[in-house]
């Protein structure tokens, strides 16, 4: 076994100190590895740089020498010792759903950000004891006694993230004979009675679509934050979900609460335990590339607003309005047309999460959705609704995640043309491999439930007409995105600072004077690198640029059509 042991003397510094003791060592030598990533953020992490006070001794407190070798590696020479003690400290000063955090009122940890590990005794069981005020609760997915934590290994240890407080509230409820606990660290503003009601819903539907829940009990971590925060991270039998301003989440924010919830929640399959067989076992020293992101998070973000219309936690017209919404974030992305869904989920170890260069990638979430809900209605046309994507996780979950079997893309293209029985391998060209923001064919399977793509062009004249986005940054006005092909590519770059528009001064929030033009030409004053720029743009093609879609029912849909839409949302 693995000990850990952590404490603190000053919550104000954010400091832990972190002690591990190593047994039974038989070598001269021992390395220790900080992880490089955490799942469900594929991208390299830089944890070493909150590590200070590194230092080895042997069990007399005598020093070993260490070395550095990488820059999350270290080395040290065991001499004669059987037994080697670990000390560092870690700063404790990241507060969202994947970091870590200390203050006053209580220590928050996702191991996997400040553990290490000797990389061949990655699977010996490990322990954590707390030292904390007596008056601490402790919320965790891990086996606990008092402030002790047990792990089965060190996987299992890195995908339990606990938070411990005094001010912990707690409730939970039972799903199919499953405790579901739901923990808050902050200003509660929600009703107890509703969360329970709306989470047993969802909850109960996506364990009635996979058949049965992977394991024994589930832990919500919640962060209520004072100040504006959204994120979410998936862990084998709990979730951190950060979520602010805490006043607003019970009317503005219950629509984020509840679908970043059902998300993660579905999680516990899909990736958890459904993964790509190029991520078992996770391997914490370097990326681990996969071309199937879009399985795990574009068909999980799919997934987790439509058990809530399922399940009838929200509305047909709030889901309506979710798709939208990401309508609005696909068809506005015109990396659509230079890089595959494919290709952005390798490319996800380069830039998966931040927007990078202008119009390069997709996102596996975004097109993801998109993807999964064109895959899910073309499978219920094929079959007459004998069959859906839910068929296609319910197989992946009992063949591959059950099993502790890793899938592959051509697993997923297989399976997929073996429930619709045909070959599916055109979808996957277009829909995974291609560069389209597919367009043509959502328009086509929706109206098979009833519902059109209805295109609406922007009421920004400088969006719709000239091709050019523009956001405030205090009181003033940059360009944010610009269409390809439009007048403004021709003449503006983006973050140019707007200064004049045919000679008015642009000052204060987004003008009028660009949102109201109806000119064919406008003459644009920008600061562009520090220099002073004259642009004149030219109406062109009739404006057409920054198109809005949304999803809307047909009135003149047939029955068939209406049976279909019933058979989708239930």
């Amino acid at each position: 076994m693995v000990n850990y042991r952590i404490s603190y003397s000053n919550p104000l510094t954010h400091l832990i100190d972190i002690e591990i003791s190593i047994k039974k060592v038989v070598t001269s030598y021992i390395e220790l590895q900080l992880p490089a990533w955490r799942p469900g953020r594929y991208e390299l992490q830089n944890y070493a740089a909150n590590i200070k006070q590194f230092k080895a001794n042997d069990i007399d407190n005598r020093s070993l020498v260490s070395e550095k070798t990488s820059r999350n590696r270290w080395r040290i020479e065991t001499g004669k010792s059987k037994e080697v003690i670990i000390h560092y400290q870690y700063y404790a000063y990241q507060m969202d759903a994947g970091g870590c955090w200390l203050d006053d009122e209580q220590l928050y940890l996702n191991f996997i950000c400040c553990m290490m590990y000797v990389p061949e005794r990655i699977y010996e069981a490990c322990s954590v004891q707390l030292s904390l005020p007596p008056d601490y609760q402790i919320a965790c997915g891990l086996l606990k006694e008092n402030h002790l934590l047990m792990a089965e290994n060190f996987y299992h240890l890195v995908d339990s993230p606990m938070i411990a407080s005094a001010t912990l509230k707690h409730f939970s409820f039972d799903c199919k004979n499953i405790p579901f606990h739901i923990w808050i660290q902050g200003a509660n503003y929600l009703s107890t009675e509703k969360i329970i009601a709306d989470f047993e819903k969802y909850t109960q539907d996506q364990i009635n679509m996979m058949g049965d829940f992977p394991e024994k009990d589930y832990h919500y971590l919640f962060q209520f934050l004072p100040y504006k925060h959204y994120h979410g991270v998936e862990h084998r039998n709990s979730t951190v979900i950060t979520l602010g301003p805490a006043e607003e989440i019970p009317e503005k924010g219950y629509s984020n609460l509840l679908g970043i919830s059902s998300h993660e929640l579905f999680h516990a399959w899909n990736i958890v335990k459904i993964r790509p067989k190029k991520m078992l076992p996770y391997d914490f020293t370097k990326e681990n590339y996969f071309p199937t992101g879009f399985v795990a998070e574009g068909f999980t973000t799919y997934y987790g607003d439509l058990f809530l219309v399922r399940s009838g936690v929200i509305s047909k017209e709030d889901y309506f309005g979710e798709l939208n919404t990401t309508f609005k974030r696909h068809f506005d992305n015109f990396g659509n047309f230079n890089l595959s869904l494919a290709e952005s989920s390798q490319d996800l170890w380069i830039d998966g999460y931040v927007a990078g260069i202008p119009n390069r990638k997709v996102s596996i979430y975004v097109k993801g959705c998109v993807v999964a809900l064109i895959l899910d209605l073309e499978i219920r046309q094929q079959t007459n609704n004998k069959k859906s994507l839910d068929d296609l996780l319910r197989f992946l979950w009992n063949n591959f995640g059950k099993k502790g079997r890793g899938y592959t893309l051509q697993d997923i293209m297989e399976v997929t043309s073996k429930i619709v029985g045909a070959d599916k391998k055109e979808f996957f060209d277009e829909c995974v491999f291609g560069c389209t923001d597919l367009k043509e064919r959502l328009s086509l399977v929706l109206k098979t439930v009833g519902c059109i793509l209805q295109e609406n062009f922007s009421e920004n004249s400088t969006e719709r007409n000239f091709g050019f986005r523009v956001v405030n940054k205090g009181e003033k006005v940059f360009v944010e995105a610009i269409a390809p092909g439009s007048p403004a590519e021709k003449g503006l770059s983006k973050d140019d600072e707007i200064l004049k528009i045919n000679g008015n001064d642009i000052t204060g929030e987004l003008s009028p004077l660009l949102a109201g033009l109806q000119q064919t030409e406008i003459t644009l004053s920008v600061k562009r690198w520090g220099r002073l720029v004259g642009v004149v743009l030219t109406k062109e093609n009739g404006g057409k640029y920054f198109p809005e879609y949304a999803i809307v029912r047909m009135d003149d849909a047939g029955i068939i059509e209406k049976g279909n839409f019933e058979e989708w949302l239930g």
